[in-house]
């Protein structure tokens, strides 16, 4: 284990974190507001301590092998969240320090869920902090310095695939810095093109950049207690639209930026999704059709908060957990769904739930016939069977992770809608659940072993599993 390393990267992201805390500082000036103070202060103590890892803590081997990229993003996602809860407990807009860590950690793994009761009694500041924790989260924090800083090494693309999300990631272009920097350049243009069409239909600035970075990192941090649904229907629309854009896989963008559009609408995993997408919208606008005053708001509704749920964004743009119970079941398994792997969605990702319904298929296909071969086939590519063995692994670990959370946080002895979709929605990082943590709802009513408890499961389901729990193996930490 490189443990000189992993402390140099765990400094380097602790620094930048302290540079990005100046666009809330800046915020804070701009509406003149004290909490600025609080901002500005972690930010200079994350630079002092960038400065002191820089000089002190240079490590003379820069080779990070599996095991060391697995524990330095789940030691990185963890310290970012920890320090980037310091400006709520000590301006006093969150007291409880584990209530900013909930949040905090709710911003970074772009989950969405809050305990706060008024997000509008926030400064700006805060709020957006709030939400540009999600815009920074959503590619990976990781992902972002290694497109940035020369950390050296040839070994970096362990960082990458530990920290970002779905079965595999692989090299777009040779080299892993040109490959981070090619995924921020796409998703900083999605970005600017959503933020020039929010402007262009009419929402204001400071609305328009935190409802963007939420809709890029596919967070769901509202800054208006209402969430989504005070805004027009066309730039609820503007909005709708790019949840989807950001669940498909960047692949795809990649192919289409180099010039192989054919093949990047030929992808499996984007139809299957978009298909899933389509289905989910013409259920639920059937099944909610008396509901509103015209088929148009129906159908409106339904694709907005099916691509909301999908993408594991988490707006709303009307109290969905009113709807029929039909409908409210379609939302809970999109929750599980999720969006496609390798974008800034949760969930457990379409492609994994293609392989594991072909695997199904495949299963009974042998059955009836024991002396056949049947692959499994992606993209049209065969799926090999250590591709298969570790879906299966992370299914079991997913499921037995979400059980033993179910159970603990039923200590609480809310329903068991409330437990079981906040456990959905914080594991799956979509936001909302139902019940008491509906889009009306929040979590401030957990005790502090539940929101520990829903923190982890955050971690989990944004890092998928294995980096976390490798925290907690013993054999993992011996030389």
């Amino acid at each position: 284990m490189n443990f000189p390393f992993i402390l140099y990267i765990l400094f380097r992201v602790i620094e930048v974190e302290g540079l990005f805390l100046a666009f809330p500082c800046i915020t804070a000036l701009i509406y003149r507001e004290e909490s600025g103070w609080y901002f500005a202060a972690v930010m200079a103590a994350c630079l002092v301590a960038g400065a002191i890892g820089k000089k002190f803590l240079k490590p003379k081997s820069t080779i990070l092998f599996a095991k060391d990229g697995l524990v330095a993003v789940a030691l990185c996602w963890v310290a970012a969240s920890m320090v980037g809860a310091l400006p709520f407990t000590l301006s006093g807009e969150i007291p409880s320090y584990v209530d900013a860590l909930f949040e905090m950690v709710s911003g970074f793994t772009t989950t969405g869920s809050s305990i706060l009761t008024d997000v509008e009694a926030m400064s700006y500041c805060a709020r957006f902090w709030r939400s540009f924790a999600h815009w920074l989260g959503g590619m990976g924090i990781l992902v972002f310095i290694m497109a940035i800083l020369p950390l050296g090494g040839s070994y970096n693309m362990n960082l990458m695939r530990a920290e970002s999300p779905g079965p595999s990631v692989g090299k777009l272009v040779p080299k892993v810095k040109n490959t981070a920097k090619l995924l921020y350049q796409i998703y900083i243009f999605l970005t600017i093109v959503m933020i020039i069409l929010l402007l262009l239909a009419g929402m204001p600035m400071f609305d328009t950049l935190t409802i963007t970075f939420g809709t890029a990192g596919t967070g769901g941090f509202a800054i208006l207690n209402s969430s989504c649904a005070d805004y027009t229907t066309l730039q609820q629309a503007i909005i709708t639209v790019f949840m989807i854009l950001f669940g498909i896989n960047f692949n795809v963008y990649f192919l289409i930026y180099a010039r192989k559009v054919k093949q990047g609408l030929r992808c499996e995993e984007m139809r299957v999704y978009l298909a899933i997408i389509a289905t989910a919208i013409i259920l639920i606008s059937i099944n909610t059709r008396g509901m509103f005053t015209s088929l148009f708001q129906t159908v409106h509704h339904a694709a907005f908060q099916v691509a909301s749920i999908i993408t594991t964004t988490g707006y709303a743009t009307t109290n969905f957990d009113l709807w029929p119970e039909f409908s409210k079941m379609i939302l809970v398994l999109l929750m599980f769904i999720g969006a496609c792997a390798g974008s800034t969605g949760g969930g457990i990702k379409v492609s994994r739930c293609i392989v594991l319904v072909k695997s199904v298929k495949s299963e009974l296909f042998y059955a009836l016939h024991p002396r056949s071969v049947h692959n499994v086939e992606l993209e049209g590519h065969k799926v090999d069977k250590s591709m298969l063995c570790s879906i299966d692994r992370f299914f079991f670990m997913y499921i037995l992770i979400f059980a033993f959370s179910v159970l603990i946080v039923s200590l609480d002895n809310f329903d068991f809608m409330t437990n079981f979709t906040a456990v959905a929605t914080t594991i799956n990082n979509v936001g909302p659940g139902l019940s008491l943590v509906g889009p009306t709802g929040n979590f401030h009513r957990f005790s502090n072993l539940s929101k520990f408890v829903m923190i982890f499961d955050m971690l989990v389901g944004r890092l998928e599993v294995i980096p976390m729990l490798v925290l907690f193996s013993p054999f993992m930490w011996k030389k």
